[in-house]
């Protein structure tokens, strides 16, 4: 018997079926070591918000025995709700037969005006930011955490979250079935902050959520077919290099165009009758009327080079980057969303990391925070009052510029700590330059755009055969002591990794300004056929 719960709504359609056909086949694989350490992280949190929230009115609270086995815990949670008690964690719901569905909640919340119930999720993961009160925007509605008290919000914007929707249209259909749904067709998120509850209305929800839902069951069941194809969440799901044959290994035999246009634009191709990468290479009509990925062209040279087994391609005759008369190189380390441990930085080819191994978080990271920006600030000082040019360097400034925002905030008031206002004054300054951008104007990638991909192309290796970002975070945990005593020998592979990234990113960019024009074939080879049009390389 095929159950469903609202995890598997959102992501990969055959990853759902090999699950649920070859049940034992990944007994073996050990888990992603980053998936392992949000799943650890999101239960952390989850039993400190369910600890404040019961502290705060225990007569109020059924609090559902997380280790009590399924059936006393679905007993006791319909037990609580028949009961009409105010609020109560842990809640698990029947399993229905019939639909497949199951599911459980955090938090459920007696509707004391309508009756029924409201579900309201726990996640790990931020629902809003924080912003500045302006007539003109879309208020959300939010509530107390305390005090149920829907009101719009001001000082927050939506951060959409549509798998949270969908688990919340899940739960609502399960307590629906009992009669335990509050009328009001609302649900509520508790989001990373822990200082309200953001409240989504289902009225719109719950129509998408029934057609996804038919089409996952019905996966599950066998009665739809699925095939592969590549999706951002191939890159950590077991069955990507495993299976005969595995996923990675179907794509490539099929030669399927999803390799070079991935997710929702491998779908728009399907249904233009493209489904190989050949045959988006011998695309030469019209781009599709649907198309909304960029530019149409830049696709199919993108299959070409892919065949042709280019991993690049310029844009333009010449290529360019920023430079300065004195450049410094930056990159951050962070910890799950509990603080940055390591701001490393290259400067005149020696590299300097400013860090804390004090466990995150910690007030320590603010003081570490402080001298990072006290001597980068210096630096740029420096050369400013020598009359020369200063630029400090990162690889996608995503990251660098939430910690920069996050740490002021964070730590306002420490020594060396800038506020808000400088950081903002730097961030938008053309000193601070983002390779990334600068690569993703001037190349298109095929194989991708990260700095693994890239910076190997510019002939930068990195030390250590294993270094990745999800990596990093099984090393930190041993570096800290998060599991055991301290592994020093981590801190230094840390370091060496932080250092090789800095390295990678000074490397890169002196072989835009020096080599790439003569080792990187351009748009226009590729543009009428070209060095891609022939059989795979």
């Amino acid at each position: 018997m095929a159950f469903l719960d609202a995890r598997s709504l959102i992501g990969c359609r055959h990853r759902l079926r090999l699950d649920a056909t070859r049940p034992g086949a990944l007994a073996e694989v050990r888990e992603d070591p980053g998936v392992q350490q949000r799943r650890e992280a999101a239960t952390a949190y989850r039993t400190r918000v369910r600890d404040e929230l019961v502290a705060a009115a225990p007569a109020d609270w059924v609090v559902i025995d997380p280790q009590g086995r399924a059936g006393a815990r679905v007993a006791d949670t319909m037990a609580a709700m028949a009961a009409g008690a105010p609020r109560i964690w842990g809640g698990l719901l029947p399993q229905e037969p019939d639909t497949g569905r199951r599911g459980g909640v955090e938090f459920l919340l007696r509707d004391v005006e309508r009756g029924g119930y409201i579900p309201i999720i726990v996640v790990n993961h931020k629902v809003t930011d924080p912003r500045r009160p302006d007539p003109a925007d879309f208020h959300p509605l939010t509530s107390d955490l305390f005090h149920w008290q829907p009101r719009r919000d001001k000082h927050v914007k939506l951060r959409p979250q549509p798998r949270d929707q969908q688990r919340l249209a899940h739960l609502y259909r399960m307590l629906q079935r009992h009669g335990m749904a509050s009328p009001a067709l609302v649900g509520g998120t508790i989001g990373l902050a822990f200082d309200r509850i953001l409240v989504h209305d289902l009225t719109g929800v719950l129509a998408d959520y029934d057609q996804r839902y038919a089409d996952r069951i019905a996966v599950v069941r066998g009665e739809l077919p699925t095939q592969p194809s590549k999706v951002p969440e191939c890159r950590q799901c077991p069955w990507w290099g495993r299976g005969e044959p595995s996923c990675e290994a179907q794509l490539a035999l099929m030669r399927d165009v999803s390799l070079v246009a991935p997710g929702s634009r491998a779908d728009v191709l399907r249904l233009h009758g493209v489904q190989t990468v050949d045959e988006l290479a011998a695309w030469t009509g019209e781009e599709p009327d649907d198309w909304q990925h960029g530019p149409f062209a830049e696709t199919v040279v993108t299959a070409r080079a892919w065949i042709a087994g280019a991993p690049l391609v310029r844009r333009f005759d010449t290529v360019s980057v920023h430079r300065a008369d004195v450049e410094v190189d930056v990159d951050l380390e962070s910890y799950q969303e509990d603080g940055a441990y390591l701001w490393g930085t290259l400067l005149d080819d020696v590299y300097r990391p400013f860090y804390t191994w004090d466990p995150l978080p910690t007030a320590d990271e603010g003081r570490s925070f402080g001298e990072f920006w006290t001597w980068l600030m210096r630096v740029r000082a420096d050369a400013h009052a020598a009359g020369k040019t200063f630029a400090a360097y990162c690889y996608s400034r995503t990251a660098e510029d939430k910690w920069l925002y996050e740490s002021a905030r964070r730590f306002a008031g420490l020594p060396g700590v800038p506020t808000h206002d400088e950081v903002r004054a730097f961030v938008d300054s053309s000193d601070w330059v983002d390779m990334f951008q600068a690569v993703t104007e001037q190349f298109i990638c095929p194989n991708g755009k990260g700095l693994k991909k890239i910076a190997p192309v510019a002939g930068f290796g990195w030390r250590d055969a294993e270094a990745s970002g999800e990596a990093s975070m099984g090393w930190y945990r041993r570096a800290v002591g998060y599991d055991a005593a301290s592994d020093l020998s981590q801190r230094t592979r840390l370091f060496e990794y932080n250092e090789d990234d800095v390295r990678a990113t000074q490397v890169l960019r002196d072989w835009m300004t020096r080599r790439a024009v003569a080792e990187v074939p351009s748009l226009e080879d590729f543009a009428r056929g070209g060095p891609g049009s022939g059989s795979a390389a």
